[in-house]
């Protein structure tokens, strides 16, 4: 039952994600930072995509992907064509992964320990699909606020 729930709030807000980072009309508000506002469109899109590619895609998938997190909030200057292309790849490994866990899986341990406690892999993709909607709001914001 979980699943398919997880399967649509990904699909639905990466797709968002990808119109976000694609509704900006100037490609360098996309990097910018203001005051209080110390991490851009870019490098939130870039943490995400880099977030979901290494605890679905290399812990649950086996995709091999390896996440330099760092660059993630330090990479500038990386095309707009390029960040909606890695949307889109991340889309397709979600989907993947998605598609080979069992229900009973989910309530299994999730492979390794992110937070204090052990926690079951239904609640980290719970927490991750969060996640990716709590930076998509601050994405969206960034925009209507910096991208003049």
């Amino acid at each position: 039952m979980l699943i398919p729930i997880l399967q649509q709030l990904f699909k639905r807000d990466l797709n968002k994600l990808k119109n976000e980072i694609g509704s900006y009309k100037n490609e360098d508000s996309l990097w910018r930072t203001d005051n209080e506002i110390s991490n851009s469109g870019g490098n939130l899109c870039l943490h995400l995509t880099g977030n979901i590619n290494a605890f679905i895609g290399t812990t649950l998938a086996n995709t091999g992907y390896v996440r330099q997190r760092d660059l993630e909030f330090s990479l500038k200057d990386v095309p707009k064509a390029d960040l909606i292309e890695q949307i889109a790849a991340t889309q397709r490994m979600v989907e993947d992964a998605l598609n080979q866990l069992s229900e009973k899986s989910l309530s299994e341990e999730y492979p390794i320990r992110v937070f204090k406690e052990k926690m079951t892999t239904g609640y980290f993709l719970t927490h991750l699909a969060t996640h990716l909607t709590y930076h998509l709001g601050q994405i969206n914001y960034h925009r209507r606020l910096l991208d003049s």
